[in-house]
């Protein structure tokens, strides 16, 4: 029973040993420990075998370690040149694993970090039908992460460098520019784009922005951020589709939650995107060769077949119809807005999602 125990001491010992050498911070701090250690024991070893001095002793243990080639402080004799003999061996082996497992800590995270940049620009420099986002704040992470719920492509334009490993550790693919410039927006494949988000913290850059995208790609959807309520009308006029200004959203949410605690409770049911919630609201475009079209909505019966209710219909006019008719017939063109199960929302717009076309340069 003993001879067990110990054979499974002496087993959690050696594999703690082995975790800890295989850690490059572990181990060049047992590096350090041990040139300490070898340094007094080299000094003490040199004052006793040879009778120096402590200066003396320190300096010739430091030369001999560190293999510099500098003359003896005196003549050594046979036992003290065995000595240090053996001192230049384990002073080159833990110098030798001090300077590797520094070279680890050094070079080992930016080199992977490096790969994984490279990665990520080849990737970038094949990107089609996909999304753009200016800015990486508060705002621009989370449209981050609804769109990779939604497994959509996407890259990031951010002008602030220090967010770089942020992003690269989040697997975000991002281009570190100004989003102002159209050759920063060419980086990010513009022209091949489906869909570009303003969300910068100025509403000037995202005015600029707006322009620029606008005249590279005259067919992208553009969704631009305005913390000034005298900005929106000059976002749309340089091209912006839909322009959402976080503060009156913000604001009503709040009034919503002092007036009608049981609506806000609702809506963050609704708003809380994400395969775990409950809840999620969704559309699509009915295409000409749709089977939907020509059927009632009460035909179509979306809520035994898809798990989804229809909300809203918008007509080819933009009218939007609030609690359609059940009989109102489904017309090509026609977008239907339902809510229901996050995962029911994500498979019915995959299926009436259009086929795209190949970008062309």
């Amino acid at each position: 029973m003993r001879s067990i125990r110990t054979e499974l001491s002496l087993s959690h010992l050696s594999r703690r040993i082995r975790n800890m050498l295989a850690d490059p911070v572990r181990g060049l701090e047992i590096s350090l420990l041990l040139l300490l250690a070898l340094v007094g024991g080299g000094t003490l070893g040199y004052m006793w075998l040879e009778d120096m001095e402590p200066v003396d002793a320190l300096y010739m243990t430091i030369i001999t370690i560190t293999t510099v080639g500098f003359g003896e402080v005196t003549p050594l004799s046979t036992t003290g040149r065995m000595f240090t003999s053996v001192l230049i061996l384990m002073g080159v082996a833990i110098v030798t694993s001090a300077l590797s497992n520094a070279a680890s800590i050094i070079l080992g995270q930016r080199l992977w970090l490096s790969i994984r940049e490279r990665r990520m620009e080849e990737n970038i420099a094949n990107l089609e039908h996909h999304y753009i986002v200016c800015g990486y704040g508060r705002m621009g992470q989370r449209i981050v992460r609804d769109l990779q719920i939604r497994k959509e492509p996407f890259v990031v334009i951010e002008s602030d460098d220090n967010l770089r490993e942020e992003m690269l550790e989040a697997n975000v693919p991002h281009i570190i520019g100004d989003a102002t410039q159209d050759d920063t927006l060419e980086k990010a494949r513009i022209k091949h784009a489906d869909g570009l988000v303003a969300a910068l913290n100025s509403d000037a850059d995202n005015v600029m922005t707006v322009l620029s995208a606008r005249e590279i790609n005259p067919r992208m959807f553009i969704v631009a951020r305005a913390a000034e309520a005298s900005t929106e009308s000059k976002l749309r006029r340089a091209g912006a589709n839909r322009v959402v200004s976080p503060y009156q959203i913000g604001g009503h949410r709040m009034a919503v939650a002092l007036l009608r605690p049981a609506v806000h409770d609702f809506m963050d049911i609704i708003f809380s995107t994400g395969y775990d919630t409950d809840m999620d609201l969704g559309q699509a475009t009915i295409e000409a060769d749709s089977n939907l079209v020509g059927k009632s909505i009460a035909e179509a019966d979306l809520r035994r077949t898809r798990n989804v209710n229809i909300l809203a219909i918008q007509k080819n006019n933009g009218e939007i119809v609030i609690n359609p008719n059940t009989h109102h017939v489904i017309q090509p063109g026609e977008t239907l807005i339902f809510i229901g199960p996050a995962q029911a929302i994500f498979r019915i717009e995959a299926e009436f999602e259009p086929e795209r076309p190949a970008a062309s340069d």
